[in-house]
């Protein structure tokens, strides 16, 4: 290819690294604000101004995109624990490398017009109609491998929504089957959930009930309160199951806790 036009370059790897870390969202279960998703990407497209730069060894292409993709994690997800942090930038390396490969594989195959690899920077001189088709297809066939390895792994996390007072709080909750966590008055089970899920959010005091627990790595008080509704992936339960409210008890993406009585 002759000619590179930064302003299509750029454009088209924000597109790509958009999808790229919605699909790293999806699988570590993070919660984080679509806006930082684009930020990103945003950034990640700035970054793919390194294909024109001379060709670089083997090796030091491969260090090159690791430190990119450290820096696009920390922009888009924050700071974490270390091994949280390196579990995030191992899952994103991983689909870029299984992403440039099926481009790889497209180029030397089908060898379509205007496309290009650069410092393994994908380059399109195409419509955007293409350009479009192109990504969603290699997005759902990576979406595919993560819901084969879901179902030979059998994920513990799922998706809940509380709906207080007119405000809906998304999270993702790790299935825990040793959560005996009970309201003691009622019998009722027990949402565990980090306090910094609900921001400001405050229950009424004379709706909160003194929770106890013990299986969280020691014993405490919980804050409970019941939502209005609560939905888990997407079917909506018993909304009388209280939302125990605790603070830095849990650490990595995951944020909380949800009995396996409620998801069988």
């Amino acid at each position: 290819m002759n000619s590179i036009y930064i302003d299509v370059l750029i454009t088209v790897n924000i597109f790509i690294d958009y999808f790229l870390l919605m699909l790293t969202k999806k699988i570590i279960g993070s919660n984080i604000r679509y806006v930082r998703v684009i930020i990103g990407s945003v950034v990640g497209g700035i970054f793919s101004l390194t294909a024109l730069l001379p060709a670089l060894p083997f090796g030091l292409n491969i260090l090159t995109n690791i430190a990119v993709a450290i820096i696009l994690i920390f922009i888009t997800f924050g700071r974490c624990e270390i091994k949280t942090y390196i579990k995030r930038v191992a899952v994103f390396f991983t689909l870029s490398f299984l992403f440039g490969g099926m481009m790889i594989f497209v180029y030397l195959t089908f060898k379509p017009k205007g496309m290009g690899i650069y410092n393994d920077v994908i380059y399109f001189d195409i419509s955007p109609v293409l350009l479009i088709i192109l990504t969603l297809v290699c997005y759902y066939i990576l979406l595919l491998i993560k819901k084969l390895t879901k179902s030979v792994y059998k994920s513990d996390i799922h998706n809940i929504e509380i709906v207080v007072n007119e405000k809906s709080y998304i999270f993702t909750a790790k299935l825990d089957t040793g959560c005996n966590v009970k309201e003691p008055f009622s019998g009722k089970s027990v949402i565990v959930a980090e306090k910094e899920i609900f921001g400001d959010f405050v229950p009424e005091q004379t709706k909160v009930r003194v929770i106890p627990f013990t299986s969280l790595g020691g014993e405490g008080i919980l804050s409970g309160f019941c939502a209005d509704k609560i939905i888990i992936d997407g079917k909506a339960v018993d909304n009388s199951v209280y939302i125990g409210i605790c603070e830095n008890v849990f650490k990595g993406d995951i944020k909380a806790v949800v009995p396996s009585e409620l998801i069988n």
